[in-house]
C-alpha cells in the first residue's frame, strides 16, 4: 500500500503546532507497518538551511491556475524510510511566515492543492491513498472527484481527510476559488462547500473525501454536535457518512527522560533524582525561587481562548494565594501575553514567563515541572499532556477531546488513574481541581506512584498507526466492492 500525505507543515522541516508534529511522525510509523509512505508539502522560505541543502531538485512543471500558469518545482529528500516532496514556488511560499491572512491565503493553498494533484504523474510515487490534513488540503478531494477522477492513473486514488482542528476552516470568496480552479457551480451549495455565502476548504474535504478522520475518538463525537461543531455540526451529521476518531501519538524515542540530551539530568520511573535536578535548573532559568518542595505548575500553550486561558485569568490571583510556582511558555493573543507578563511582575520568584516559541525550553518545562495545566475549552487531541506524562509531570486538564481520551483522573478510593480533570468549563471547577492535585502532591508516596503510572502509559504511534492502516484498507476495499458492483451491473445490463 502506498500512502501520500499532503500537509501544510511537517516537523522537523517546518512546524507551527501539533499538525507539524503529527505529519512529522505518523508517516514513519506507517512505514514501520510496511506501507510505502511519502509526504508532500510546500517549500517555505522558513525551512532551515540545513534541510534545504539536503534537498535534491527533481523536476518542474507549470500549474494552471485560472488565467495564470504558475511554476512549480519539486525537490526531494529521504528521511527515516519516508520520501519528502517539497513544492517550490517563491510567489506563494517565499514569505516570512508559514501562514498569512486574507484572500491570498486561499490562493496560496488553492495552488498547493492543484499542484499536489498535478505532480502525481511526475514524481514517481503512485499513491493508493492520498491522506489530506486540515483545510489547507481540503480542495484536493473535491478536485480529484470532480476534475481528475476519469484521467488515467487518478481513478484508483482514494482520499482520507483528517480534521486536526475544525475551528480553522479556510473560508474564502467563492468567485476567487471558482476562477482559480474552475470548480463547478454545482459545488457551491450548502450541502457541499458553500458556507455563509463563501467557499469553505474544510467543507470540501469533509464532503468529498472517501473517509474523514479526527485526531481523537472524543473529538470525532464532539464535532458532530452543536457546541464544538463550529457551525458545521449538522453538516457533519447529515452529509459526512463516517467520522473515525484515531488518537494522535508521539515519538517515544524522542521524548524519553532516560535519554533526552536536552534536559538537565536524565531520570526514569525508578529514580526521580534527575527530575529534581531538572526542577532546580528550570527554577533558575525561569527566575523562580530555588525551592524543591514548592509545587511547580507548567504551562506550554498557545495563548488563545481555545486553551482555556479565560479560566486562568478569572482565578489568576487565587492560584497564587496557594504556595505554588508557575512556569509558562507560549505566544498568542495580546491580552493573555499581558496577563502573564503582569503575573511575572506581580509575583516575582513565583511566576516565570517566556513569550515565544522555544522547543528546548518546552522540554525543560516538561521535565522540571510537577504538574501541567491544560484547561482547554476544546482540544482536538493535544500532544502536550502526553509528552508531559512521559516526563512524570502530571496533567490537570478539562475533560474534552483528546484530553478526555488520554488522561485518566485519579480515584483515591479505587487507586486508579494518574491525572486530574474537571468537566465543566468553569474557573472555580478548575481551581478546585488544582487544589486537589496540590493536596496529593503533599503525599509524596502517592504522588510518586501516580508519576510512575503516568510514565508507564504508551502514547506512541504503534496502535494508532495500525488503526490508520485499517482505515486505508477499509477505504480501498470499499472502492473495490463498488467497482465490482458497477461491473456486475454493467454485465447484467448487457445481458438484457
Amino acid at each position: 500500500m502506498k500512502i501520500l500525505f499532503a500537509a501544510s507543515e511537517c516537523a522537523p522541516f517546518i512546524k507551527t503546532g501539533g499538525l507539524g508534529d503529527v505529519v512529522g511522525t505518523l508517516p514513519a510509523a506507517l512505514a514501520a507497518q510496511g506501507a510505502g509512505v511519502a509526504v508532500v508539502l510546500p517549500k517555505y522560505r522558513g525551512i532551515p538551511r540545513e534541510w534545504k541543502r539536503a534537498m535534491h531538485p527533481r523536476l518542474s512543471f507549470y500549474v494552471n491556475l485560472g488565467w495564470r500558469k504558475q511554476y512549480c518545482g519539486v525537490e526531494t529528500l529521504e528521511r527515516g524510510g519516508v520520501t519528502y516532496f517539497f513544492l517550490d514556488n517563491e510567489h506563494y511560499f517565499g514569505g516570512e511566515s508559514v501562514y498569512g491572512k486574507g484572500e491570498f491565503e486561499g490562493e496560496r493553498f488553492a495552488f498547493f492543492c492543484r499542484a499536489v494533484l498535478e505532480s502525481l504523474p511526475h514524481i514517481g510515487f503512485a499513491p493508493d491513498v492520498l491522506h489530506c490534513n486540515d483545510w489547507q488540503t481540503g480542495l484536493i478531494p473535491l478536485l480529484l472527484n470532480t476534475q481528475y477522477s476519469n484521467l488515467p492513473g487518478y481513478e484508483r486514488v482514494k482520499t482520507v481527510f483528517t480534521v486536526h482542528n475544525l475551528a480553522y476552516q479556510g473560508v474564502f470568496e467563492w468567485a476567487g476559488v471558482r476562477d482559480l480552479l474552475g470548480v463547478d457551480e454545482a459545488c457551491f451549495t450548502p450541502d457541499a462547500i458553500e458556507f455563509f455565502g463563501k467557499a469553505s476548504f474544510m467543507k470540501a474535504g469533509l464532503k468529498f473525501a472517501d473517509l474523514v478522520t479526527t485526531v481523537s475518538p472524543t473529538y470525532a463525537k464532539e464535532i458532530a454536535g452543536d457546541e464544538f461543531g463550529e457551525n458545521l455540526g449538522a453538516f457533519i451529521r447529515y452529509q459526512v457518512r463516517e467520522v473515525a476518531g484515531i488518537l494522535n501519538g508521539i515519538d517515544n524515542s524522542d521524548y524519553d527522560p532516560k535519554t533526552d540530551g536536552g534536559i538537565e539530568a536524565n531520570f526514569c520511573a525508578e529514580d526521580f533524582s534527575g527530575k529534581q535536578a531538572c526542577k532546580r535548573a528550570l527554577q533558575e532559568e525561569m527566575g523562580l525561587n530555588p525551592d524543591e518542595t514548592v509545587p511547580l505548575i507548567g504551562m506550554v500553550t498557545r495563548l488563545t481562548e481555545q486553551k482555556g486561558l479565560d479560566l486562568v485569568e478569572c482565578v489568576f490571583e487565587d492560584i497564587f494565594f496557594r504556595d505554588v510556582q508557575m512556569a509558562l511558555l507560549g505566544s498568542g493573543e495580546r491580552k493573555y501575553v499581558d496577563l502573564f507578563n503582569w503575573g511575572a511582575f506581580r509575583y516575582p520568584g513565583r511566576c516565570g514567563v517566556y513569550i515565544g516559541m522555544n522547543e528546548g525550553l518546552s522540554r525543560r518545562i516538561f521535565a522540571g515541572a510537577d504538574m501541567l495545566l491544560m484547561p482547554s475549552k476544546f482540544e482536538p487531541c493535544g500532544l502536550t499532556q502526553m509528552i508531559a506524562m512521559r516526563y512524570g509531570t502530571l496533567p490537570i486538564v478539562r475533560e474534552t477531546g483528546g484530553l478526555a481520551d488520554t488522561v485518566a483522573p485519579y480515584n483515591e478510593y479505587e487507586d486508579t488513574g494518574y491525572g486530574f480533570s474537571f468537566t465543566n468549563f468553569n474557573a472555580h471547577d478548575m481551581l478546585f481541581t488544582v487544589d486537589r492535585a496540590l493536596g496529593f502532591y503533599g503525599d509524596r508516596a502517592t504522588w510518586a506512584r501516580l508519576q510512575r503510572r503516568a510514565m508507564a502509559m504508551d502514547f506512541g504511534w504503534g496502535s494508532s498507526a495500525r488503526e490508520y492502516m485499517g482505515a486505508y484498507e477499509k477505504v480501498l476495499s470499499r472502492a473495490q466492492t463498488t467497482a465490482e458492483e458497477r461491473y456486475a451491473g454493467s454485465a447484467e445490463e448487457e445481458q438484457r
